[in-house]
């Protein structure tokens, strides 16, 4: 599939008028009239619409280039409109619909058995999703069935979707507050290590209310059958554990009989180093989730278990208890798989490894000393840099969305993250140049540094 474009995936920002321009501006106004209020924020300085995005470069409607260090929500890791996927969606142009669960199109199984391989166990069966919130019911749905008690621990700060029950594990009140007498009771939040504020030994607090939750059951008295985590929690600030967390967790799982769950929707796929961040960290997931950049912008999800697992599902006999009109899409199958092999060829983890690390010793460098940071930390190509109120720990709330906002002005697309948006969130793809690497880690300390 070849397209001509206006930009070259690996152009440096060019602002033809302040965003959001005129035709952002009047687009918004539109949108606001005609999608329900809760969905997109429109304000004086947010957002722009894009025309078009090609490698690490978004081009907005006003005709203004940025260097786009968000990968579209992470989707985009190995680059907007990369040759793998566009080849997966040539080859599959003219068969987009097919009946998943009940006669499949043939790219279903292809990327079944490309994701088994690609798992960390020989054996794996998948349940194929559209999107990340349903990999996580899918999850759920399998802890449940194979541990035979229903109850979930999950983390503060954690961040796995927000269709119920997906929403039932995610702590924050702004999502929940609404809903809350819809919600699941029968899911206990542990606090997720901090390093900057829990001095214990390999998060022993954190690991002590798992233990508690293991005992007394979930608030609704549900016994307890799986933890669910993210190796890195990506939204709610780019939190990494302290070294051993994940192994000792591992552990209490095992002990104790309950299915450890990694939310891998933002950290696999090579994105932190490795096909699975869980990997790095020493975590050893039961069942693994995973999505965002599996379909490298085209919407697929997948919940992978081994079989002794994914087994505790009864037999389909014609009328599957768990599935979607979309399950197994023959256009979205072929670009994952695609994108899978690309992963592979292009050793992806290696790349994520060595460029994170060249931003991350890029920002320290640049912002060393810089009153109000209190960590810049990374893994792979996932990196935060926090913000407290100066002579303590409390977040700066709301600097990280001002700053991403700012830096929006100077061509980068940014997003904040952490429960308060304190934190500035980088999710860059790995085709960034080592030139927008350049401006991109110069822009933001000069932009922080303006920016109370």
């Amino acid at each position: 599939m070849t397209k001509s474009t206006r930009i070259s995936g690996s152009d440096l920002p060019l602002l033809r008028v302040r965003p959001p321009g005129p035709i952002s501006a009047a687009m918004g106004a539109r949108l606001h009239s005609v999608e329900s209020r809760n969905v997109t924020f429109v304000g004086p300085e947010w957002p722009v619409f894009w025309s078009e995005a090609v490698g690490s470069n978004v081009l907005d409607v006003d005709g203004n280039i940025y260097i786009d260090l968000t990968s579209a929500f992470g989707v985009a890791l190995l680059g907007h409109a990369n040759e793998s996927v566009l080849s997966g969606m040539d080859e599959s142009s003219s068969f987009i619909h097919g009946m998943g669960d009940i006669h499949p199109p043939e790219p279903k199984l292809a990327l079944l058995e490309k994701l088994a391989h690609f798992s960390p166990w020989p054996d794996a069966k998948v349940i194929l999703s559209t999107g990340g919130s349903e990999a996580v019911e899918a999850a759920l749905k399998t802890a449940a069935l194979g541990s035979g008690r229903p109850g979930v621990i999950a983390f503060q700060g954690a961040y796995h979707g927000l269709t119920a029950g997906s929403l039932s594990a995610t702590p924050r009140p702004h999502f929940r507050s609404l809903f809350e007498e819809k919600i699941y009771g029968g899911v206990s939040f542990a606090p997720f290590p901090d390093p900057l504020r829990d001095s214990s030994p390999n998060g022993q607090a954190s690991l002590e209310a798992v233990r508690l939750a293991l005992l007394e059951g979930a608030p609704n008295g549900d016994p307890i059958g799986s933890i669910i985590i993210e190796p890195v929690q990506a939204r709610g600030g780019v939190r990494i554990p302290p070294d051993g967390f994940m192994t000792k967790l591992s552990e209490i799982a095992a002990e104790s009989g309950v299915l450890l769950i990694a939310d891998e929707i933002m950290t696999g796929m090579g994105r932190c180093g490795a096909p699975f961040a869980s990997s790095v960290l020493g975590l050893k997931p039961d069942i693994v989730v995973v999505g965002k950049a599996l379909g490298g912008g085209l919407p697929i999800s997948a919940c992978i278990a081994p079989s002794h697992i994914m087994d505790a599902w009864p037999a389909s006999t014609g009328e599957a208890i768990h599935t979607s009109t979309f399950l197994g899409h023959p256009l979205s199958c072929t670009v994952a798989a695609a994108v899978l092999d690309a992963i592979q060829l292009q050793k992806i983890p290696d790349q994520a490894s060595w460029l994170g690390k060249s931003l991350l010793e890029g920002l320290r460098e640049q912002l060393a000393g810089v009153a109000g940071i209190v960590d810049i930390r990374g893994l792979g190509l996932l990196l935060g840099i926090e913000f407290v109120e100066e002579g303590g720990l409390s977040p700066d709330r709301g600097r990280g969305a001002r700053i991403a906002e700012e830096a929006l002005a100077e061509g980068l697309i940014l997003l904040p993250g952490g429960d308060h948006g304190h934190v500035l969130e980088l999710t860059p793809s790995a085709s960034l140049t080592e030139a927008q690497a350049e401006y991109a880690v110069d822009t933001i300390a000069s932009v922080i540094r303006r920016t109370p």
